[in-house]
């Protein structure tokens, strides 16, 4: 706003002649100054709600010098109490837990843990969901407490490295393909079978293959016929008594079948067929011809 001002001065001949003298006054007026004002009370509110939310953030999330509530911050590390929910991925080397308690990780979807090399890319994964758990890596190893391999399996096969393979389930266990031990046990006061429903079943070793009970009988069933083969060998019954039960019986005359009613012997085919005849004085395997 410029406001003239006019004053009078006397020029050489004594006459007064008017002079015009500016004066400028800066400012804000009117409408304007009280919008200037009501901006800045604006900025102050706007301050103050700020500070007012940054000291509740941090009652809320506990800051403090060491940390953030139960996450603290040392040289280790991070080191977080309690149960903790992440919304996110977590990228970390080491994780432990107190050494008082157990490490546990809960999900409602799945629990998945990967393993990355230096480009990123997935090297070894362990899934746990709902209704399975998968693994992906190379290998499989699983050791004890002194470091001694229990159970090893990659792409050539599985190893139990320690103590027994023991199976439980009240089926047993069943094997597609062929298994190589050097011994197969029951438990204790349990009955071992190998079966084979639909197919062949074989054991086969360089150096023998033993089969043994200590307090019970050896059952062996076929549909059709067992075979007992030696290639360069003896075929040896050792026992306190051998009994063939099932035999068919040979028909021979009636002599002195009185006296032997109650005696048999056993007579072989050619043809390597066993059979039973009626005992007399001399043989009457000829005689029966069962063959």
């Amino acid at each position: 706003m410029v406001r003239e001002q006019y004053l009078t001065t006397t020029d050489e001949s004594g006459a007064l002649a008017p002079v015009t003298d500016y004066i400028y006054m800066i400012g804000i007026y009117g409408w304007r100054k009280r919008c200037l004002y009501l901006f800045v009370l604006l900025l102050l509110i706007i301050l103050v709600v700020n500070f007012a939310l940054t000291i509740w953030i941090l009652r809320v999330m506990w800051f403090n010098t060491e940390g953030m509530g139960y996450l603290q911050v040392n040289e280790d590390g991070l080191r977080l109490e309690g149960e903790s929910d992440f919304l996110f991925p977590v990228y970390a080397q080491e994780i432990d837990s107190r050494e008082d308690s157990a490490l546990l990780v809960h999900s409602s979807e799945n629990v998945t843990l990967n393993a990355r090399n230096a480009n990123g890319d997935v090297t070894g994964s362990v899934s746990v969901g709902p209704n399975q758990a998968e693994g992906f890596g190379q290998y499989f190893n699983i050791s004890s407490n002194h470091d001694e391999n229990v159970f090893y399996a990659d792409v050539n096969g599985a190893v139990v490295g320690k103590g027994k393979l023991r199976v439980t389930g009240p089926e047993g266990a069943i094997f597609e393909h062929s298994v190589r031990t050097p011994m197969v046990k029951a438990v204790l006061n349990k009955e071992l079978k190998l079966e084979s429903p639909t197919r062949s079943l074989s054991m086969d070793a360089p150096k023998g293959v033993h089969v043994k009970a200590l307090a019970g009988n050896v059952d062996v069933t076929a549909h059709f016929d067992i075979q007992l083969h030696s290639t360069a060998g003896l075929l040896i019954l050792d026992a306190e008594s051998v009994r063939l039960p099932t035999l068919p019986v040979g028909e021979a005359s009636d002599e002195f079948h009185g006296i032997y009613n109650t005696y048999y012997e056993v007579c072989v085919c050619p043809s390597g067929k066993l059979f039973i005849s009626k005992a007399a004085v001399t043989s009457t395997c000829s005689e029966s011809q069962d063959c």
